[in-house]
């Protein structure tokens, strides 16, 4: 129970500056990690904390202190926000001792002597490829790596791996060594007036020794593989510390200061700049191109075609040429009839402009850098506060459709806009969350900020749905452009490509296409442990699917309408939805190719999340069809004369 408490007071703590973000008159209110700098003086103590044990292999987060590492006199856990308890942070204190421009030589942190269930614990974790991370000054540490290409350039590796791997010479049985000595680089920028200092670089190289010492071991005992009296340091593990049950381990470490040019405000280019991006940056501006080309040949063909059947239209003056007309004027008394599961629609249309304006508003702060990954789990912790908050527009957006539809029970249509898609998104949480805390694992998100989510939902979401709700019900019904007939008409038999099934599968690939070399990086950063920060292009790309849903949702409604079928109501929503399926084929490919994943257990987790990622894109491009395909269809209804 004191761990939840303590879970519910971090997640109140925390949430509070978020709200008042939307409050420009309590901006004093909002601090950003990473954004203040702090100065230090030679001699200034620095924190060094520990956070999660990570692993690109099982995708399961453990805290520092699941493995038997040197432990501090007392763990104090840092204040984590909502998306940092979500990402599965665990940030902690270390018994690391630095001081500012004070190198240290093979300073000893403790000693232990493995057991079985210790030995076996190491063991497993080198095996799954896990990586220790720390944090100074907000900064993660990083260890460098320089390529063996031609360009001999230095590439960044977030945390370093807590062991390897290796035989002996001759031998042929494979054996576990860890990482016991840390050699650090903190790097810095003077100011050469006040002779402070900011930390601009947190670098680490690991190295396995097998250390010695003559005698007794005891506090005062001195090594002699790693001496600083005799200015004997460690520079490589040709002699590395093996990790068996009854073996003793030393841990130890250095510090070394480095003055940088580097001021404290590009300090996270080096990792923000960890992959190629001259293949990102070509791969996004081809793609752009590309869409841009096709979204102008679509405009091109649609305003021609459409210039010319509306003239032809309104040309007709007999009635017997009113008989002989053909095409989508053929339907106009059947065009605006109710689908069938209008109130289905209704629901995941408003929960669509939710979603739509939750991206919107997250892109906008992400762009113009609030969002930053010096503040670790804003981005989701901004993204959760703003679908509660957005909330009232999908009651406003399903109520206003829903009327046009006559319906009348405006209440229970709110309450499954405001349950239906968080629903679904919460029981599949549920159950990940569920094998995630079976394998005992940081990233299981604790019981009180659990309760938090559904308080949030319940106690925010829920009631502004239904304020929109009201609002929207209780504004006069959209009226159609044309009036519709009591018969319904009867469709003519289609042409093959004009299978509801075919041409929706059609219509979900270009939008795929605008966003598929993106999302790449996306899923790269999210499974790869990589930082992801080219907002500005993302902005760019998801402006485009806009454009490309909208746009391929009303060529194949117009098509559609040509051929005398009516029923486009949930086909417009689903054209562009499809997209979400090759979303989802596209990360099993991914999944396939890109990643190493074994267990059984990681293999659900990505799976199970990537649904959760499908449905939530279904739901947005479904609806920017939706809505281009309902303006669409009033548009050209209302620009003919209907006898």
């Amino acid at each position: 129970m004191e761990s939840r408490s303590r879970s519910m007071h971090k997640l109140t703590a925390k949430i509070c500056p978020f709200l008042f973000l939307f409050l420009a008159h309590a901006a004093h209110c909002f601090y950003l990690p990473g954004v203040a700098p702090e100065d230090f003086h030679k001699g200034d103590p620095l924190k060094v904390k520990v956070n999660k044990l990570t692993s690109i292999k099982t995708q399961l987060p453990y805290s520092y202190y699941s493995l038997p590492f040197c432990p501090p006199k007392k763990i104090v856990d840092s204040t984590e926000n909502l998306g940092e308890v979500l990402r599965g942070d665990r940030i902690e204190n270390s018994p690391y001792v630095f001081k500012m421009r004070e190198p240290q030589m093979c300073t000893v942190l403790c000693r232990i002597t493995l057991d079985a269930k210790t030995a076996k614990q190491f063991k497993e974790k080198i095996d799954d490829e896990y990586r220790v991370n720390m944090i100074l000054d907000n900064l993660p540490l990083i260890v460098p790596i320089r390529r063996s290409d031609q360009d001999s350039s230095t590439v960044y590796q977030l945390g370093y791996h807590v062991g390897l791997k290796g035989q002996y010479s001759g031998s042929k049985e494979e054996r576990y060594f860890i990482h016991n000595h840390l050699a650090f680089t903190v790097k810095y920028h003077r100011d050469p007036q006040t002779d402070s200092a900011r930390i601009v670089g947190f670098e680490v190289k690991p190295y396995s020794i097998k250390h010695e010492y003559e005698g007794e071991w005891n506090e005062k005992s001195r090594l002699t593989t790693c001496d600083p009296h005799n200015k004997r340091t460690v520079v490589s593990s040709n002699t590395p510390q093996e990790v068996e049950a009854k073996k003793e381990i030393i841990f130890t470490y250095d510090v070394e200061y480095q003055e940088s040019d580097v001021k404290w405000a590009s300090r996270w280019d080096a990792y923000l700049l960890m992959n190629d991006d001259q293949i990102h940056w070509f791969s996004i501006v081809n793609s752009l191109m590309i869409v841009l080309f096709l979204s102008g040949m679509v405009a091109m063909i649609m305003l021609r075609t459409l210039y010319r059947d509306i003239s032809r239209y309104n040309e007709l003056e007999t009635q017997e040429e009113a008989q002989e007309e053909t095409g989508w004027k053929l339907v106009h008394g059947d065009v605006f009839r109710p689908p069938s599961n209008s109130d289905l629609l209704c629901v995941y249309v408003g929960t669509g402009v939710q979603f739509l304006g939750m991206v919107l508003v997250t892109m906008i702060f992400a762009v113009f850098g609030f969002l930053s990954p010096s503040n670790r789990g804003g981005l989701m912790t901004a993204m959760l506060l703003l679908w509660v908050f957005m909330g009232i527009f999908a009651g406003y957006a399903s109520a206003r459709l829903y009327k046009m539809f006559k319906g009348a029970e405006w209440k229970k249509l709110a309450f499954r806009t405001a349950c239906m898609f968080p629903g679904i998104v919460f029981a599949i949480f549920f159950v990940l969350n569920a094998i995630i805390w079976g394998q005992k694992s940081s990233g299981a998100v604790p019981f009180g900020t659990m309760f938090a989510l559904v308080l949030m939902w319940f106690g925010i979401s829920v009631p502004l749905v239904f304020v929109g709700g009201y609002v929207g019900f209780k504004k006069p019904a959209i009226e159609d452009p044309v009036k519709t007939n009591k018969i319904p008409r009867q469709i003519p038999e289609q042409a093959w490509y004009m299978n509801p099934t075919f041409s929706i599968l059609i219509g979900g690939i270009l939008p795929f296409g605008a966003v598929f070399i993106e999302l790449f990086f996306i899923l790269t950063s999210i499974w790869l442990n990589q930082f992801y920060y080219i907002f500005g292009f993302l902005f760019l790309v998801f402006i485009i699917l806009l454009i490309t849903c909208a746009e391929i949702t009303i060529v194949l409604c117009y098509f559609q309408l040509c051929s005398e079928d009516y029923l486009w109501w949930w086909r417009s929503y689903l054209t562009s939805g499809s997209s979400a399926l090759y979303l989802f084929l596209y990360t099993t490919f991914y999944f396939f190719t890109k990643l190493e994943i074994t267990k059984l257990v990681s293999g659900l987790l990505y799976f199970g999340y990537m649904l959760i990622a499908s449905y939530a894109f279904f739901v947005l491009t479904g609806t920017i069809g939706f809505y281009a395909c309902f303006w669409f269809t009033r548009l050209i209804y209302s620009s003919v004369k209907i006898d």
